[in-house]
């Protein structure tokens, strides 16, 4: 890790970099802001907020997507407030302990890396939904607990998703989880909200008492049994499908429907009911009864 000290202090400077250097870290430093933006890619920039006569705003400006932390002789609006409203992540006084500087540094290392694992995890979640379309829904207006109905765990899923994502509110994903597993959360829940997938695997005497665990609980339940009701609130998600999964078997009718939906933009209907093994009278009809209306 690359740490720029921007520290008008020499000796000082000089010290902390022989420290950090037996911690490893990889130390430059710079007597000056005009020194400092010479210098690029730091992963840390300690940065004295008492260098005489100079404007470090520069530095923060330059170095905002480096973790900041400010060293200071006192504490006040100019030397920390103003900074990190700036940019700046936290701050340390003069004197102080090396320990107590690594241990800050490590903290927003870490700090730094969780937040980038959210991310990816947030960009894989949205790539593998992305195909799943759900009604639109104000987060707010959303009660629990809530049964769920979807053809595919994708599309409750991504209907969860958004929801957390909306609320910010911390959630325990059980999915396929044993009915002695789901009792035992249930019994043990809190504020969090709890997310249960497949009920329709459940016998039928574990989804009664799972259903009647739930009540007056924050708890999400979906299952493809658009038959399955419950003593609370239902929710009927999408079930038009753009793909089918692997290994999965679909009706005659489910499958020609959705060749039609999804190819009769890419082949004229004498070659599409060709494929099919239809003819282009059977297609027609194949439509209206599918009420799948084509492009002009």
């Amino acid at each position: 890790m690359k740490i720029l000290i921007v520290e008008n202090e020499i000796y000082l400077a000089g010290s902390m970099a022989s420290k950090l250097a037996d911690f490893g870290y990889d130390c430059e430093i710079a007597k000056s802001v005009k020194e400092a933006l010479k210098f690029e890619n730091f992963d840390v920039v300690l940065l004295s907020t008492t260098l005489p006569g100079q404007d470090f705003y520069p530095v923060i400006e330059k170095f905002k997507s480096s973790i900041i932390i400010l060293l200071i002789a006192y504490i006040n609006s100019d030397t920390v407030l103003k900074p990190i409203q700036a940019g700046a992540v936290d701050y340390i006084q003069k004197p102080f302990m090396i320990e107590e500087l690594v241990r800050k540094i490590r903290h927003f290392e870490e700090f730094r890396g969780f937040k980038n694992e959210i991310k990816n995890y947030e960009n894989y979640i949205n790539f593998a939904l992305k195909d799943y379309e759900i009604p639109c829904f104000e987060a707010k207006k959303i009660k629990f607990p809530l049964l769920l109905k979807s053809s595919k765990n994708g599309y409750s899923d991504k209907f969860i998703f958004n929801y957390v994502k909306a609320n910010k509110t911390p959630f325990l994903f059980l999915g396929k989880a044993c009915f002695s597993e789901l009792e035992k959360a249930l019994a043990q829940s809190g504020d969090e909200l709890i997310y249960i997938t497949n009920l329709e695997e459940l016998k039928e005497d574990e989804k009664e008492k799972i259903l009647e665990l739930c009540k007056k609980k924050k708890v999400a339940i979906q299952t493809s049994d658009f038959a399955q009701s419950a003593p609370f609130e239902e929710l009927e998600l999408s079930i038009r499908d753009k793909n089918f999964d692997i290994g999965e078997i679909v009706t005659i009718d489910e499958y020609i429907k959705y060749i039609i939906v999804n190819y009769q933009d890419k082949f004229p209907d004498t070659e599409l009911s060709k494929k099919l093994g239809i003819s282009r009278k059977s297609l027609w009809e194949k439509r209206k009864k599918y009420d799948v209306s084509k492009k002009k």
